[in-house]
C-alpha cells in the first residue's frame, strides 16, 4: 500500500510541535508500544523514555517503513521492530500503548480501527490519538493528502468503542488555530511551504504552549486524546 499524502517530508521538521504534544502525553506511555500508522518513524524520537521497554513501528507503505532507521536515533531503535501492515498485521499481541499519531483521519472506518486496536491493548493500556481538529479547517490540501475528516471532540466521542475510556481529551495550537483559520478563508493557499511550516513551528507553537492553558484548550489546530482500556 502506498501512502498518497505528501506532507511527511514537510512535517518532520516540526520539532517543536512534536515535542509539544508528546510532553502532554508522555505520562500516558510506557511498556510494548505500537506506533499505527508510523509513516517515517519521527514520533518515536519524541514519545520515548524510560518505561517504554519495547517499540514497535506499524506502516503499510513499504517505502516509509524502509526509511525508518535513517530517521530515528539509534537510542530510539533499541529494542524495535518493524512491521509491514496495519492492526490487521499484529492480531493476537498484546500492547501497553497504542499510538495514533495523525492517523485516524486517513482511515474511512475509524470505529472499526479503534475496536480492533482495544483488542490489542493490555488492560490498564493506552491508546494515544492525535488528529487534525474542526472541519471548518477542512482544506484541498486535506483531501490531497487522504484526510476523510478533521475532528471535535464529539465526534472523535463517536468514534470510541465501549472498551476504551477518555482518560485527558483536549486542544492544542490555538495560535496555529487562528493562522489556519485565516489561510482557509483568506490566503486560500492548497499547501504549506516549508518556510511557512518553519515559521509556524519556531514562532507559532511557543506562543500557542503560553496561549492554550489560558483558554482551557478548548480550541486549537490539533485534538489530543489519551484512551485507557478498562
Amino acid at each position: 500500500m502506498k501512502y498518497v499524502g505528501t506532507e511527511l517530508d514537510l512535517f518532520q521538521h516540526a520539532h517543536n510541535w512534536k515535542r509539544y504534544w508528546a510532553t502532554t502525553v508522555q505520562p500516558f506511555i510506557k511498556g510494548r508500544v505500537l506506533d499505527v500508522g508510523c509513516g517515517l518513524g519521527t514520533n518515536a524520537d519524541h514519545v520515548w523514555n524510560k518505561e517504554v521497554t519495547s517499540y514497535t513501528f506499524l506502516e503499510p507503505d513499504a517505502n516509509l517503513l524502509e526509511q525508518v532507521p535513517q530517521h530515528v536515533q539509534a537510542g530510539s531503535m533499541a529494542s524495535s521492530e518493524k512491521i509491514l501492515g496495519t492492526t490487521t498485521n499484529v492480531a493476537g499481541r498484546n500492547f501497553d500503548t497504542l499510538l495514533y499519531i495523525d492517523v485516524i483521519e486517513h482511515i474511512a472506518d475509524p470505529l472499526a480501527e479503534l475496536h480492533r486496536a482495544s483488542g490489542l491493548l493490555a488492560v490498564g493500556g493506552y491508546v494515544v490519538v492525535v488528529v487534525p481538529a474542526f472541519q471548518i479547517l477542512y482544506s484541498p490540501f486535506d483531501r490531497a493528502i487522504g484526510h476523510y475528516r478533521r475532528y471535535n471532540k464529539a465526534m472523535l466521542r463517536e468514534h470510541l468503542p465501549s472498551a476504551l475510556q477518555i482518560e485527558r481529551l483536549r486542544y492544542l495550537d490555538s495560535v496555529g488555530f487562528l493562522l489556519s483559520l485565516g489561510n482557509r478563508f483568506l490566503l486560500r493557499k492548497a499547501a504549506p511551504t516549508i518556510g511557512q511550516i518553519m515559521f509556524w513551528d519556531e514562532r507559532i507553537i511557543p506562543i500557542s504552549k503560553v496561549i492554550d492553558p489560558l483558554t482551557g484548550f478548548s480550541f486549537g489546530r490539533s485534538l489530543i486524546a489519551v484512551l485507557r482500556r478498562s
